[in-house]
Formats: C-alpha cells, sequence, structure tokens
C-alpha cells in the first residue's frame, strides 16, 4: 500500500505506524502461517453438519429414551403408586410395543410429592410414535390414565437421545438413590 497518500487526520495514525502495524500483521517471513494479530480478527467458522445431539449419540443403538414427572397431590402419592405399580407393567408386557420400560421413583429431594418414570424406545422416534399410537387404543392405559387424573397436579416428558459416552440404564437389583442431572 501507498501510505504517503492518506490524508492527515486529527486524531489519525501516522503512515508510519499504520505501516508497521501492516507489516505485522502480514508476516511474510513465515508463508502458510497466519500471524497473531490476523488471529484475533478473523475467524474461520465451519458450518456445523448435525444436531449437537445427534453428533454425541449411540449410532448403532439409536435408542430413544423419555422421562415422565408427575406432579401427584401429596394427599394421593401412596395410592398413585400402588395403582402405577399395579398397571403399568401390565402393559408393557405387550411384547408388540418397543420400549422398554426402565423403572419408576418418586423424589425426596427438589420436587416433593414427584413421581418420575423411565423407557427406552429401541429404535428411536419411529418406535415412540408407534407406542403412542397403540396406547391410544389400549385399554388398559385408558383406565390408568382415568384412575390417576385426579390426583395429579401437572405432568410434564423429556425426550433425549443415549450418548455414545454413557453407559445402558440397567434397573437395580434393590433399593437405590438416583441423582438426576441436567446439562
Amino acid at each position: 500500500p501507498h501510505w504517503s497518500s492518506m490524508p492527515d487526520a486529527p486524531g489519525a495514525l501516522s503512515p508510519s505506524l499504520l505501516w508497521g502495524l501492516w507489516k505485522l500483521a502480514s508476516s511474510h517471513n513465515r508463508p502458510g502461517e497466519v500471524s497473531w494479530l490476523k488471529s484475533l480478527f478473523v475467524w474461520k467458522v465451519n458450518p456445523r453438519k448435525d444436531a449437537h445431539s445427534n453428533l454425541l449419540a449411540q449410532k448403532e443403538t439409536s435408542s430413544l429414551y423419555k422421562l415422565q414427572f408427575h406432579n401427584v397431590k401429596p394427599e394421593y402419592l401412596k395410592s398413585y403408586n400402588k395403582i402405577c405399580q399395579e398397571m403399568l407393567p401390565k402393559i408393557h408386557e405387550d411384547k408388540y410395543y418397543p420400549c422398554t420400560f426402565v423403572g419408576a421413583w418418586n423424589m425426596w429431594y427438589g420436587e416433593q410429592d414427584q413421581a418420575v418414570y423411565l423407557w427406552s424406545y429401541e429404535g428411536s422416534y419411529p418406535a415412540l410414535t408407534e407406542v403412542i399410537n397403540k396406547l391410544k387404543e389400549n385399554q388398559q392405559f385408558a383406565q390408568l390414565c382415568k384412575a390417576r387424573s385426579n390426583m395429579l397436579i401437572s405432568g410434564k416428558n423429556q425426550l433425549f437421545l443415549e450418548l455414545s459416552f454413557w453407559n445402558e440404564p440397567v434397573p437395580p437389583l434393590g433399593p437405590s438413590i438416583y441423582e438426576l442431572r441436567s446439562y
């Protein structure tokens, strides 16, 4: 560049200072390398090729998990647990449901009077859709929903994919304590 043609304005940098900065930024003495000054201002960001959760998920098994949270009226927690313990295993005895009932528990810390359920869907989202459609026609499930409807305050479901660096959840042999974390 020809720095001598730059106008002198109040507060403008001198041509010799600009020339020195340009030389510092260009680093001609190391071909193929980016100078440290250019690296401060120019970042090349590669576009993501897939959702972050898909990049971390298991590719071979592609299991989908559902956590279901039910906030139960305190006076109904015992009877709610009894109904669910009797009916949920019966519903999941059907071998044509592409899901596994992994476990159920009550919260002792955090949300009180909360029941939590964990299901695994072998075949990811299509398996979940198939189970939802089958449950709409299942009379035992309709009875369970009706029986527990007056006992609930609220509920929510969360879906998540199995991550490649975690082991598959296995039901415990006896009473256990779990810690739920969100990242």
